[in-house]
């Protein structure tokens, strides 16, 4: 990691810890969903895992109970930070009658959280932008003091809707932020053939500030996401930022990674973000490694927890696959 100490951006050592916490915890909660997926109980993991820091520095610079987030199918380290339990995270997984995204419905990973204010997401990639512009357009003609984020893959900034959506927040002036999480591959094509440029860069036919950052430094992305929420906040319009990083498993539990050589992903899993801060907190006197084991072991009881309370949880009777596609009167 960089030399950006904590206590320079405003933050305390609680808050590096919690934010150390909710990286483990994502990552953790993401491990088990493999192991219960590959034991056949849940039928589909999209994985978080490289992508904690960037997630994570991102929201913390966020007020989960004023602003709205319509983060992509990897983000549970965002949708944490939100107010999403470890419990509902496996419902969801498990897709469980008491999930709070669908009611089992959706595939795991499309939150979709009213009372947390995420917007619903769906399996096409970037739809969730125009979505999020949206929201920013309707609190600046309300006058409503919040600002809007939402997250995407390197890959889906080749799709129309991310295009129009960045545009029309750059007209506008609106306060969105757009934060790519570019984990160097979409599916199997890496980056070098999907953009002829940075990212980041786009930003300027938008109108808008962009800048690209460590997506492996939580305090890196973290400080430039603070940034872009100030600017937003103060009316002066929408950010773009590319946090980059690495995708340390396959792009899903569907996928055989075989695109990409075990040498680089050795290389990669040797920069692991959630290593890089251990060291991070450690060298700083924050903490010991006997207390972040401590901390792992409360957080592998919490895994348990949610895992045992999913599994045991009734999935939904089957009429209910067609509540909500029809009008049913005042329901």
């Amino acid at each position: 990691m960089t030399n950006l100490h904590h206590v320079e951006l405003g933050l305390t050592d609680q808050d590096v810890l919690k934010m150390y916490e909710t990286m483990l915890l994502a990552r953790r909660l993401d491990e088990r969903m493999w192991l219960l997926n590959r034991a056949g109980k849940i039928p589909f993991v999209i994985s978080c895992q490289g992508h904690e820091a960037a997630q994570v520095g991102a929201a913390f610079a966020l007020d989960p109970g004023r602003d709205y987030i319509a983060p992509y199918y990897r983000d549970m380290g965002v949708v944490l930070h939100f107010g999403m339990t470890p419990r509902e995270l496996m419902l969801s997984a498990f897709a469980k009658a008491e999930d709070p995204n669908s009611g089992g419905r959706q595939m795991p990973g499309h939150f979709g959280y009213k009372k947390k204010r995420i917007l619903t997401g769906s399996s096409p990639v970037a739809t969730q932008v125009p979505h999020a512009v949206g929201v920013a357009l309707a609190g600046k003609m309300q006058n409503k003091d919040y600002v809007s984020f939402v997250t995407l893959g390197e890959g889906s900034t080749n799709q129309g809707d991310f295009h129009e959506g960045a545009n029309f927040a750059g007209v506008h002036k609106l306060p969105v932020i757009i934060m790519v999480e570019n984990n160097q591959y979409a599916i199997s094509v890496p980056v070098d053939k999907q953009l002829g440029g940075r990212v980041a860069d786009r930003a300027l036919g938008y109108g808008m500030h962009g800048v690209s950052v460590d997506g492996k430094n939580p305090l890196a992305v973290y400080q430039v996401m603070k940034e872009a929420v100030e600017r937003a906040r103060r009316g002066e319009g929408p950010s773009l930022i590319e946090a980059v990083t690495y995708r340390l498993t396959s792009h899903s539990s569907d996928d055989d990674d075989k695109y990409r050589s075990l040498e680089e992903i050795a290389k990669e899993k040797a920069n692991d973000p959630l290593l890089l801060f251990e060291k991070y907190l450690m060298d700083a006197n924050v903490a010991t490694k006997e207390y972040l084991e401590e901390m792992n072991d409360k957080i592998m009881e919490i895994v348990d927890d949610a895992t045992d309370y999913a599994e045991k949880a009734p999935y939904a009777p089957p009429e209910h696959a067609l509540k909500f596609v029809y009008w049913e009167g005042d329901e």
